[in-house]
């Protein structure tokens, strides 16, 4: 194969990587991170939660009663984690990640938010639901990249998609069921579409647009994790967000945008009512 060859199939793939985004909403690039770049950020997330609360970005609760405790009570998510530590900045900032939300988007990209799940054996999931209802970005919307930090199934809480509600507005959410569902929030499927799963391996990386439906059922198995790291990002030309995100360039820069009305935190907690 000659390099010219090379070249033109690299395109095509690219291509056709961004008719699938646009046509589904969401798109999954296979093995984008290697096994030891997931092992260290599993190790890196699992040493944090070790190490105790971080006020504002990881604040685990103990036990209550004499009941066992909810285990997102003992494994909630991280907020913002790259504001506090390197490694999740990195990943946040990866040039790989960059070179698919560019070609996905048509311009340069911004950081706005990463999250850590760890949902252990026995979580809730999160119900069915938009993250731009909870970024506002204006005009546009933002991109997730959803890296699987596990073998993510059906049994362990993969996540699903509705395929086609990219191309939608944002809906008003309906209030969630808190036996399975960790956020009050839920959009449920519009008529004649339906959620699909998606599995998934540690590496892979799951990139969808901020209107697609998505959510997550809970974690039924007993004994596996089912962690991933997830980053939202947004397009250049956009000019509001909420005042929850602070854009960052690619280089690590800050890019203050506006602030949009109405944002929250990527998803509305059902409040503490006892164990779960």
């Amino acid at each position: 194969m000659t390099a010219t060859t090379a070249t033109a199939n690299a395109a095509r793939a690219d291509d056709d990587r961004v008719a699938r985004f646009h046509d589904d909403g969401f798109l999954v690039v296979r093995g984008l991170f290697g096994a030891a770049e997931i092992e260290a950020l599993r190790g890196e997330f699992m040493a944090l939660h070790a190490a105790g609360p971080i006020p504002g970005h990881f604040e685990p609760r103990g036990r209550e009663g004499d009941g066992p405790v909810d285990p997102l009570h003992a494994y909630p998510r991280v907020m913002h984690p790259h504001r506090i530590n390197e490694l999740a900045l990195r990943y946040l900032l990866d040039a790989r990640l960059r070179e698919i939300l560019e070609a996905l988007l048509g311009e340069e990209v911004l950081a706005a938010q990463s999250m850590f799940y760890f949902k252990p054996p026995g979580a809730r999931g999160q119900a069915l639901h938009q993250d731009n209802f909870y970024l506002r970005v204006e005009p546009g919307t933002c991109v997730a990249a959803w890296v699987a930090c596990d073998e993510i199934d059906r049994e362990n809480g993969g996540l699903e998609v509705v395929p086609g509600t990219h191309r939608m507005d944002l809906f008003c959410p309906e209030e969630a069921d808190p036996e399975l569902s960790f956020v009050r929030e839920y959009v449920p499927p519009p008529p004649g579409l339906t959620a699909v799963p998606v599995d998934m391996s540690p590496g892979d990386v799951l990139f969808f647009n901020g209107s697609l439906v998505h959510g997550s059922q809970p974690n039924r198995t007993a004994d596996r994790f089912r962690r991933s790291f997830i980053c939202h990002y947004v397009g250049r030309s956009a000019e509001r967000i909420g005042h929850w995100y602070r854009t960052l360039s690619m280089s690590g820069d800050p890019v203050p945008l506006g602030e949009s009305e109405g944002a929250g935190p990527c998803g509305t907690e059902f409040a503490p009512a006892g164990p779960h």
